[in-house]
C-alpha cells in the first residue's frame, strides 16, 4: 500500500493551498475551438462566445495554446512577436475582453510561453542573422561548419531535430550553421546570453501586468544546451522507422544543470506576482522530472507535465505502478498533476477506445493532484482520419508514415448538428470528426450516459468532495483488470474502483458498506461490470 498526502508547498503554509491544487486546468487549442468570423480558424472571439460552456463544466481554468503573431509553420509555436496577438485570432482587445470575460467567470487564463525557439522571421532573428558582428547575434546559437575527411562542410554536431534531420541550419549570407531543436524556421535561443534572458522575463512581465494567470512553458527542459555542444551518444534502443529524434540520447541538447536555475528565476518572478501558476512541459523519466520542482528555498515550475498515462500501456497493472512510481518520485514540496490528452497527443478514445476512456476519465478526474483535461475529450472524440491532402502538421509532412501526426488530435470542437458543427460558416481548416452530427455538444448535453454528463459529474463530484481534491492518495491492492486506490481525509474516505476489462469482476472489498456515488455506466451491479468504473463514499 501507497500512501500520499500533500506535502507543505514552498511558500505556503499547511492551511493556505493555492487554487490550482484542487483546480482543474481546461487546454484551449484556439485554432479549433470557436470561429467567429467565417475564415475556418478559432478565434479569440469565438472563444469568449463559448466561455459559459467551459465554465459549466466545471474546471478553473484555461490554457490557451499560442495566439501570438507567428508565420505558422508550427501553428502558433514559432513566434514573432512575443508581446502581441496574430490577427488570425483577434487584437490584443480580443484578448483584453476575453481575459476579463473570463475572470468575471471565475475562470483563470494561461498562455503558452515559448521559451526555447523563436521564429526565423522575429525582428530579433532578422538582425541575428543579418551579420556576424550584429549586437544579437548571440541571442541566438551559431557555430562555425565543421570540416569532413573529404573537405565537406557538415553541421557542428550530430543532434537531431526533434522534427527529423539536423538540428542545424547552414546561413549562406554569414557562414555559419544555426542551432533549431525543431523546425528550421523555429531558431533556438541563446539563453546564455543576459540579454536576451532579460527580455524574456519582459515578455512574462508584459503579459503578467495584463493580468494572465499563469503560463504553461514549452520544451523547457530544452532551453539550455551544454557549454561546448558535444556529440549527443547514440541511442542502442532506437530503431528506424520511428522518430529520428530517438535515435540519439538528448544527453547534452536538453535538461542541463544551468536550465534549472533560469526555471527558480521565472519562478522567482511569477511569484512576485502573487498566486500565478506555471507548467513546464517536461518530458523525462520521473527521477528527472521530479528535480523540476526545484527545492523548498528554490522553487522552480509549480507543476511540472506528468505525462506517463499518455506513454504507457493501458491496464491496470501498468497504470498502478506508474502512479505509484511517480507519488514516489515527488519531493515532500511537490504536487501532483495528470494529463490524458493534449494537441500532441492521440486522443484518449483513439487510443483505448470510447468505454475505456470513460474509465480514464474518471481516473484523471480523481487522482490526488492537478488535473489536465484537453478540448474535446469530454466528448470522447475519438479517431479522426485525416486525408492526405488535408494534412496540416509540419512533423507528420517531414517524417511521413510513422505515425507522428497530431491532426486528428487538433480538429475542430463539434458544437451541434448545423453547417460545419456550429464551429465556423467557413471552410475548417482541418476535417471534423466523421461522426460529428450525433457526437457533438449539443448531442450530449443532458444525456445522463453521455462523457459530457460523465465529465461534468465528476468535476462537479471534485468540487464537493475534499478527499478529491486535497485527499491522501491510497493504492490498494491490484487483480487482474482491477484499478482501486482510496482518497481520503480526516472527515472522508472515498474509494474508486476502475475495471480495464470487458468482463465483470468483483468489487474492492474496501468498498463494502459503501455509498455508491458514481459509476460511468448507467445502472447498477454487486459486481464492477466490464469497462465500468465506480466511486464509493465510506461512512465511520
Amino acid at each position: 500500500m501507497l500512501a500520499h498526502s500533500a506535502g507543505e508547498m514552498a511558500g505556503v503554509s499547511k492551511d493556505q493551498h493555492p487554487w490550482w491544487e484542487t483546480g482543474v486546468v481546461y487546454q484551449v487549442y484556439p485554432r479549433s475551438f470557436q470561429d467567429s468570423d467565417g475564415d475556418g480558424v478559432g478565434d479569440l472571439a469565438g472563444l469568449e462566445r463559448r466561455l459559459d460552456y467551459i465554465a459549466e463544466l466545471g474546471v478553473d481554468a484555461i490554457w490557451l495554446s499560442p495566439v501570438f503573431p507567428s508565420p505558422m509553420v508550427d501553428f502558433g509555436y514559432d513566434i514573432a512577436d512575443y508581446c502581441g496577438i496574430d490577427p488570425l485570432f483577434g487584437t490584443m482587445e480580443d484578448f483584453d475582453r476575453l481575459i476579463a470575460a473570463a475572470h468575471a467567470r471565475g475562470l483563470k487564463l494561461l498562455l503558452d510561453f515559448v521559451p526555447n525557439h523563436s521564429s526565423d522571421q522575429h525582428p530579433w532573428f532578422l538582425e541575428s542573422r543579418s551579420s556576424r558582428d550584429n549586437p544579437k547575434r548571440d541571442w541566438y546559437i551559431w557555430r562555425d561548419a565543421r570540416i569532413g575527411p573529404d573537405g565537406e562542410r557538415l553541421p557542428p554536431n550530430n543532434w537531431v531535430s526533434d522534427f527529423g534531420g539536423s538540428a542545424w541550419e547552414w546561413d549562406e549570407a554569414t557562414g555559419q550553421y544555426y542551432l533549431h531543436a525543431m523546425l528550421p524556421q523555429q531558431p533556438d535561443l541563446n539563453w546564455r546570453n543576459a540579454e536576451l534572458k532579460a527580455a524574456m522575463l519582459d515578455v512574462l512581465r508584459f503579459w503578467f501586468d495584463r493580468g494572465v494567470d499563469g503560463f504553461r512553458i514549452d520544451v523547457l527542459w530544452h532551453i539550455v544546451k551544454a557549454e561546448g555542444l558535444p556529440d549527443n551518444p547514440p541511442n542502442p534502443h532506437w530503431q528506424p522507422g520511428v522518430n529520428e529524434r530517438d535515435r540519439l540520447l538528448q544527453l547534452h541538447s536538453t535538461d542541463q544543470p544551468e536550465a534549472h536555475a533560469i526555471s527558480a528565476e521565472i519562478r522567482a518572478l511569477a511569484d512576485s506576482y502573487g498566486d500565478r501558476l506555471l507548467v513546464g512541459e517536461i518530458v523525462l523519466p520521473n527521477d528527472r522530472l521530479a528535480r523540476w520542482h526545484g527545492t523548498a528555498e528554490a522553487p522552480q515550475v509549480h507543476l511540472p507535465f506528468n505525462f506517463c498515462l499518455l506513454e504507457n500501456s493501458w491496464n491496470a497493472e501498468t497504470v498502478g505502478r506508474l502512479i505509484d512510481e511517480y507519488e514516489t518520485s515527488l519531493p515532500a514540496w511537490g504536487w501532483p498533476n495528470w494529463v490524458l490528452g493534449s494537441h500532441d497527443a492521440p486522443r484518449i478514445a483513439a487510443r483505448i477506445g470510447e468505454a475505456q476512456a470513460r474509465v480514464a476519465m474518471m481516473l484523471l478526474l480523481t487522482l490526488r493532484g492537478t488535473p489536465t483535461l484537453y478540448q474535446g475529450d469530454e466528448l470522447a472524440i475519438g479517431t479522426v482520419p485525416i486525408p492526405a491532402d488535408k494534412v496540416r502538421d509540419p512533423r507528420e509532412l517531414r517524417q511521413p508514415g510513422i505515425g507522428l501526426g497530431r491532426d486528428p488530435s487538433r480538429t475542430p470542437m463539434p458544437w451541434d448538428n448545423s453547417l460545419n458543427a456550429g464551429f465556423t460558416t467557413g471552410e475548417p481548416w482541418l476535417p471534423l470528426n466523421p461522426n460529428w452530427k450525433s457526437r457533438n455538444v449539443a448531442a450530449q448535453n443532458g444525456d445522463p450516459g453521455s462523457m459530457l454528463e460523465l465529465t461534468r459529474a465528476l468535476l462537479r463530484l471534485r468540487r464537493a468532495e475534499a478527499a478529491l481534491g486535497r485527499g491522501e492518495y491510497r493504492s490498494l491492492q491490484c487483480r487482474e483488470a482491477l484499478l482501486a486506490y482510496e482518497r481520503c481525509t480526516a472527515d472522508s474516505r472515498l474509494v474508486v474502483a476502475l475495471n480495464f476489462g470487458e468482463e465483470a469482476t468483483e468489487m474492492p472489498a474496501q468498498a463494502a458498506g459503501g455509498e455508491r456515488l458514481l459509476s460511468t455506466l448507467p445502472g447498477s451491479s454487486e459486481q464492477l461490470r466490464g469497462n465500468e468504473g465506480v466511486i464509493w463514499q465510506l461512512r465511520g
